[in-house]
């Protein structure tokens, strides 16, 4: 599995329009966004489909219809469907969105898809995702969790090839900031793991551009995008997602980074 240099997050399950105006949330909107942060450097989208009323769903066929538009929209673009439960579905409804689906990518929150007490039911299902050809990214929020993907490799639940990771930083700290030491902690978690993924990071708060910076330096890759900050490394408000991607493409090629 190859992550893009750079995915853009531009809408969550959680945010609306008044969190900012140019949040998407509709399909055309997502297609529109996802063809204007393709433009401006962004390799793929991770993306999440709200329903009529603009709530997160794990609707296989709203899923289908967004990546139909966004193959024609947006070819070339690497799009990753997302599982989060938002503590609204359970570890079944979310593998019923995978099976159904059956998409090139999705990502999955570790502590959420093994919550059940059946170890067999997680095996099955990230073996039927590799057989289905599904790049699974695991999603993970602390170093407990890291040590728990470790454990669940070692054991086979979990496919050793192809293993990629995102690592979220600041979630959980007061306000929902981060800062980009704290990508030390993630980094040595997964080495003392043993672990040598396909790794990227997304970051909470204004300091968003400067921690995907550290995580591009030390050979990661970056999640960007509204789902998690709306302020440029200035400290302005980004016009849209695809301003977002531009700020954080202008500092890596300012430092020479590849992308």
């Amino acid at each position: 599995m190859t992550l893009p240099r750079i995915m853009v997050a531009p809408n969550g399950a959680r945010l609306t329009k008044t969190d900012h105006p140019a949040l998407p949330m509709t399909i055309p909107e997502i297609t529109a966004t996802a063809r204007a942060c393709q433009a401006a450097g962004a390799g793929g989208l991770h993306a999440h489909v709200r329903d009529a009323e603009g709530a997160h769903v794990l609707d296989a066929g709203l899923y289908a219809e967004l990546l139909a538009e966004l193959a024609r929209e947006a070819p070339g673009l690497y799009v990753q469907i997302t599982t989060e439960a938002v503590g609204r579905y359970s570890p079944a409804e979310q593998r019923a969105l995978v099976e159904t689906l059956r998409p090139a990518a999705v990502s999955i929150a570790l502590r959420e898809i093994t919550a059940e007490e059946d170890g067999r039911i997680t095996a099955r299902f990230f073996a039927a995702c590799a057989e289905a050809g599904t790049e699974v990214q695991h999603i993970l929020y602390d170093a407990a969790d890291t040590e728990h993907l470790a454990r669940l490799v070692a054991k086979g639940t979990i496919p050793a090839a192809n293993l990629a990771v995102l690592h979220v930083l600041g979630r959980y700290t007061a306000g929902q900031v981060s800062s980009p030491a704290d990508l030390d902690p993630p980094l040595a978690a997964q080495e003392a793991a043993g672990l040598a993924p396909d790794w990227a990071v997304c970051a909470f708060g204004a300091a968003e551009t400067d921690c995907l910076l550290a995580a591009l330096r030390k050979g990661g890759k970056a999640r960007i995008g509204f789902e998690n900050n709306r302020l440029n490394r200035d400290r302005s408000i980004a016009a849209d997602n695809a301003e977002r991607v531009r700020d954080l493409v202008a500092a890596a090629r300012a430092e020479g980074l590849s992308l």
